[in-house]
C-alpha cells in the first residue's frame, strides 16, 4: 500500500489532516512520568493512546532522541512501535548530504527505522535527494518555505528575479513530481505564499505543513490556503504541552479533538492517484 493510500484512509477515518509532532523534550516532561524507566518513551506512550484515534500521522523529531544516547534511541524504537500501523509516521530528520551519505541516512531511516515519510534538505544540491527517492513506497517531505521566523534568511533570496524556494520546488517537481514519492514542507506562518504553491504544484502533490499552534500559524487560514489538496497539518507543542499534571494525556486529547475541529475538510480529495503524488 502506497503512502498516498494509507494517507488517504487515514484523512478518512479522521476527517482532518492531522498529523501530531512529538518533539519530546526530556527536560520538559510532566511529573507523573518523570519517575519512569525511560520518561520520554512513557510521555509518548500515553500520548499515542489518547489521540491516535484523532490524527493521520505522528512525526517525531529526531533531535530530541538522538540528543538521549541510547535511552534516547529506545524511547524513538518504543515510540514507533506503539503507533498503530494505520497511522503514518513521518522522520522529522531535515538530512542532506552527499550521495554515499544520503544512501546511508536513507537507509537508516526508512530501512532501519521504517519511518513512511521523511523530510530533507536539498541545500547541498538534486545529488543529495537521489538517495532517499529510491523506496518507492514512502514520501519525501523536501524543505521549501520553512515556518521559523530564519526561513527569509535564504528561502526567499531572489534567483534570476523568482524567491529561492519556488527554484527547489520547481526542480524537484521536474525531477521527482513522477516518482509518487515527492512531498515539499511548507509552513502555515506564510498562507498568501501556501495558497500561490498549492495552486503551483497542484492538488496531488504532498504538503507537510508545520508551524500551527505555538509557532502561531492560523489553522483555518491554513486549510483555506491549502485548497483541498494532500496535505499534513503539523501541530507540537500545541496538543502535547496541554496539560503538565496527571491529567496531561487527557488534555492532549481535547487539544487534538479540538484541532480537528478547525483542520475539518468538507470534501477531502478521494481520486486515486496513488501512481503520481
Amino acid at each position: 500500500m502506497s503512502f498516498i493510500e494509507r494517507y488517504r484512509a487515514a484523512h478518512v477515518r479522521t476527517g482532518a489532516p492531522l498529523c501530531i509532532g512529538l518533539d519530546t523534550d526530556a527536560a520538559k516532561l510532566p511529573a507523573p512520568v518523570v519517575e519512569a524507566e525511560n520518561p520520554t518513551l512513557a510521555f509518548n506512550t500515553a500520548i499515542i493512546e489518547t489521540t491516535s484515534d484523532l490524527c493521520c500521522a505522528y512525526k517525531p523529531n529526531l533531535a530530541f532522541y538522538e540528543s538521549g544516547g541510547e535511552r534516547g534511541m529506545d524511547a524513538l524504537r518504543g515510540t514507533l512501535a506503539a503507533i498503530p500501523k494505520n497511522v503514518l509516521t513521518i522522520g522529522d530528520a531535515k538530512r542532506g548530504d552527499i550521495g554515499n551519505t544520503a544512501e546511508r541516512y536513507a537507509a537508516a531511516l526508512f530501512e532501519e527505522w521504517k519511518f513512511d515519510a521523511v523530510t530533507v534538505n536539498p541545500l547541498m544540491g538534486m545529488d543529495t535527494l537521489a538517495p532517499f527517492f529510491g523506496y518507492g513506497d514512502r514520501c519525501v517531505f523536501v524543505l521549501a518555505l520553512t515556518s521559523n521566523p530564519g526561513s527569509a534568511d535564504f528561502q526567499r533570496l531572489m534567483v534570476d528575479g523568482v524567491p529561492l524556494y519556488r527554484h527547489i520546488l520547481r526542480r524537484c517537481l521536474d525531477t521527482y513530481g513522477g516518482t509518487g514519492s515527492l512531498g515539499f514542507v511548507v509552513g502555515a506562518t506564510h498562507p498568501e505564499e501556501l495558497a500561490e504553491i498549492r495552486e503551483m504544484i497542484g492538488p496531488e502533490i504532498p504538503l507537510l505543513i508545520p508551524g500551527v499552534g505555538a509557532q502561531g500559524g492560523d489553522a483555518a487560514a491554513t486549510i483555506r490556503a491549502n485548497a483541498g489538496g494532500v496535505a499534513l497539518v503539523n501541530v507540537s507543542r500545541g496538543i502535547t504541552a496541554a496539560g503538565r499534571d496527571a491529567d496531561f494525556a487527557e488534555r492532549a486529547r481535547a487539544a487534538a479533538m479540538d484541532f480537528v475541529r478547525q483542520l475539518a475538510e468538507p470534501d477531502p480529495i478521494v481520486a486515486d492517484v496513488s501512481g503520481d503524488i
